[in-house]
């Protein structure tokens, strides 16, 4: 099933081409994603974006997976390909995370419980995936890793791509905070330790590494820039009497 974004290429007709079905929907991909789940008859969920590559045995491995741990949602931890530099560097943080279970979103999950509890929340695009996860654990329910590794094809990075991409997620981030609050700190602390504990690998790339140090830098002013103006939307929309 693929859902589109009212994209203005061929992307909806070379998907009507090889996908059972083609849905179009917006305005962002929390509405996409819960409309697919709407749409679906399986008794489990498993959603991807348009650049992620799974290996061939990923759909089947994340659902024994789940049946064998009694999980109710299985993480795919993914590793980042493409080109450049700043894609390398891009890579080299992705692998600090590999062995940090909390940092990994659910990516398969049963059906009925997304129908019970709502879905992703529509307010946010970008934190939506650790939403549903903060929401699970908070619930008691348990996430598994799977044995399978997703490609994450991000291309050429640019810094000026990063700080667009990161300013235009930060702008979720008072929802998001809304939500669970204490997150985004303990979120922080969680991806420095993992840098800690990969210390002896940034180590032995030093320029991939300082390139990381740098990225993750300007990331974060693209992070703060955006909530400063999430928080401003939320509070013209409940002055408004709009969704806060």
């Amino acid at each position: 099933m693929v859902v589109d974004n009212h994209s203005d290429d061929a992307t909806a007709r070379i998907a009507g081409e090889h996908a059972d079905t083609v849905l179009v929907e917006g305005p962002e991909r929390s509405a996409q994603r819960n409309a697919g789940i709407r749409a679906a008859n399986g008794e489990w969920v498993l959603w991807l974006d348009s650049d992620m590559v799974l290996p061939p045995d990923a759909v089947e491995s994340a659902v024994r997976t789940a049946e064998q741990e009694g999980a109710t949602g299985v993480a795919l931890p993914e590793r980042t390909i493409g080109d450049g530099f700043w894609t390398a560097c891009r890579a080299l943080e992705r692998e600090c995370y590999l062995d940090e279970p909390w940092l990994h979103n659910p990516r398969l999950v049963p059906r009925d419980y997304l129908l019970g509890d709502g879905g992703f929340h529509l307010e946010m695009s970008g934190p939506e995936d650790a939403d549903l996860r903060m929401r699970m654990l908070r619930e008691g329910r348990s996430i598994a890793l799977a044995p399978v590794i997703v490609d994450h094809d991000e291309g050429r990075l640019t810094l000026p791509d990063v700080l667009r991409k990161r300013y235009y997620y930060g702008r979720s981030i008072p929802a998001f905070a809304s939500q669970h609050e204490g997150a985004v700190g303990a979120q922080g602390r969680t991806v420095l330790r993992s840098y800690l504990r990969h210390r002896g690998d940034l180590a032995r790339d030093p320029a991939h590494a300082a390139g990381m140090v740098l990225m993750r830098g300007l990331e974060a002013v693209g992070y703060a820039v955006g909530a400063r103006r999430g928080a401003r939307d939320r509070r013209q929309a409940a002055s408004s009497g709009g969704p806060a």
